[in-house]
């Protein structure tokens, strides 16, 4: 029976004949085959209500002008569809980096980068810094990045869809990659980046909710809520707006409530007993 890999960074760094390999895309037709889908999607999600009604009315009417305002629609559909996965497999093709790998093996003193149609070498030498670049959304890790800055230009490798690197921490790359650029004594840093933009209320966390994303009890969110000033915001839902005009819902603003579940997450950390609802001690 096969051994499970303990390995964090299995799939993710490989060992060449000449170095050792970071991949951000380990399957280049599913890359592809991202960015056709999404050209075919995104041009039907926005043509779709203005072209179902028109077909509808062609179809009830029989309208010659109507029919050749739909074949026009339709037309016009495709030609977007096309040129827009031609753009964007032009793109995922030119600047795609698929791994990057450091050249020799201990002391790294070159970096070849591969794309999907070439590959380019840059000398460790040359580096001035290497950023991860972490992007959260609701808690939620939305992409992975590595910018290496050199005097040549700034080159931006990001995590492929699905790619094994999103299972990966943060800190367990920057650790590598620090390993790796060490004996040239480039300095790697580590930046994360949260989009609190958020649609209201759609977005927004109920009180059981946030009891579940603190885990503490829900009778303990509204003291947590007042205590670090999380933004509330009421409405009436659609489904009473009719009925019971008067019936509103409040609801809680996720960027608030996941700085406050990463606060009470390193509390547990440092304390398992600590249940986030005791206040925390001043100085």
């Amino acid at each position: 029976m096969a051994t499970p890999s303990t390995d964090p960074l299995a799939g993710v760094v490989s060992a060449t004949a000449a170095g050792r390999r970071l991949v951000f895309v380990p399957r280049r037709v599913r890359e592809v085959g991202v960015a056709i889908v999404g050209s075919v999607v995104v041009p039907l999600w926005i043509a779709a209500p203005l072209l179902l009604p028109i077909l509808a009315v062609a179809a009830l009417t029989d309208s010659g002008l109507v029919w050749a305002i739909a074949w026009a629609g339709l037309g016009l559909t495709a030609l977007v569809m096309t040129g827009l996965a031609l753009a964007l497999v032009f793109e995922t093709l030119t600047t795609t980096v698929r791994w990057i790998e450091f050249r020799p093996h201990g002391s790294t003193q070159q970096l070849v980068i591969a794309r999907f149609l070439r590959s380019s070498t840059v000398a460790a030498a040359d580096l001035q810094r290497v950023i991860l670049v972490e992007r959260f959304k609701a808690g939620q890790r939305k992409s992975l990045e590595v910018v290496l800055h050199a005097r040549g230009g700034t080159v931006k490798c990001e995590a492929g869809i699905q790619a094994p690197m999103f299972q990966v921490s943060g800190e367990a790359l920057v650790d590598w990659l620090t390993s790796q650029l060490s004996s040239a004594r480039i300095a790697v840093e580590h930046r994360t980046e949260i989009d609190r933009s958020f649609v209201c209320p759609d977005e927004w966390y109920t009180q059981a909710g946030l009891a579940a994303l603190w885990q503490v009890p829900a009778s303990a969110v509204d003291e947590l809520v007042v205590r670090h000033g999380i933004r509330t915001y009421q409405y009436t839902p659609r489904s009473a707006a009719m009925f019971s005009p008067d019936t509103t819902t409040t609801v809680f603003d996720p960027a608030g409530a996941h700085d406050l579940a990463e606060e009470l997450r390193k509390k547990r950390t440092m304390n398992p007993q600590a249940d986030g609802t005791q206040e925390t001690p001043h100085p």
